[in-house]
């Protein structure tokens, strides 16, 4: 099948945008798990940001595949629930090209079993929504899997970002 010229050229240009690295200002980090080393990621609603600023806020949706509690664990002396799940999201673009991937959720220690199922399963997906995007490109965190790209991004300081608000007064946007 061939391109149009206006087809190839929008391509081109779609790639271009998901071959540019995350910024400094959409990266997090975290402890690493048992006090090992920090964790750098993407917070799951900045991905989502950029994934409608790329795509347009209707070139793209995603679906669960599948939403699997793997564990509810009751622990009769403290009373509390260990709850843990997972997820399969398909990220679909306007055209029918989609990826899927797998996403994790879990909670230690809560009081409350639905709010744990609650979060485990809302993390799972946003967690599985991430990694769906990142196949897409660098700009909706591949970059993120380079080791040597995390390490030096998170020395860049950045100033906290700051959002416009809908003024429905003035009927307009204001900083």
């Amino acid at each position: 099948m061939e391109l149009s010229e206006e087809t190839a050229k929008n391509i081109a240009t779609l790639q271009a945008k998901l071959d540019k690295k995350l910024g400094p200002e959409y990266i997090s980090t975290r402890p690493g798990p048992g006090g090992g080393p920090k964790l750098t990621y993407a917070e799951g609603w900045k991905i989502i940001n950029l994934a409608n600023e790329v795509f347009g806020f209707n070139g793209w949706s995603s679906s669960i595949i599948n939403l699997t509690t793997d564990y509810i664990d009751f622990n009769e002396d403290s009373k509390r629930y260990n709850v843990g799940a997972t997820a399969i999201v398909r990220v679909t673009l306007r055209d029918g090209v989609f990826h899927e991937d797998v996403g994790y959720g879990n909670l230690e220690n809560s009081k409350n079993k639905g709010q744990a199922l609650d979060k485990c399963k809302k993390e799972a997906v946003t967690d599985a929504v991430k990694r769906a995007l990142r196949n897409f490109g660098n700009l909706l965190g591949n970059c993120l899997y380079d080791k040597h790209y995390a390490q030096e991004i998170v020395k860049i300081k950045v100033p906290p970002v700051s959002f416009l608000l809908f003024s429905p007064e003035e009927n307009s946007y204001s900083g």
